[in-house]
């Protein structure tokens, strides 16, 4: 199942996009959902894939929360057997 895409920050900053869902069989793992965007004009971080089904793939990590103006990091993805993505790293003035 995808993740769900990130809010839009105050201004001008858009959420991040949720991360893919993995593969549909035998517990595919979720993608990440989307970081949201910063106070400014950063731009939330995407989440991470799901791991792919079959083997208990992991659920794809958060996307990072931008701050002011820098970008939220991308979630990571999911990886067999079961191991989540990383969450995003916050980058950017006071990330």
């Amino acid at each position: 199942m995808a993740g769900a895409g990130g809010n839009a920050g105050m201004l001008a900053g858009p959420g991040g996009a949720g991360g893919t869902g993995g593969g549909a069989y035998n517990n595919g793992g979720e993608g990440g959902a989307g970081g949201d965007g910063g106070v400014l004009f950063g731009g939330g971080g995407s989440g991470g894939a799901g791991g792919p089904g079959g083997s208990a793939g992991g659920a794809g990590g958060d996307g990072g929360n931008a701050m002011l103006i820098g970008n939220g990091g991308p979630g990571g993805d999911g990886t067999p057997p079961g191991n989540p993505g990383a969450g995003g790293v916050l980058f950017g003035l006071n990330g």
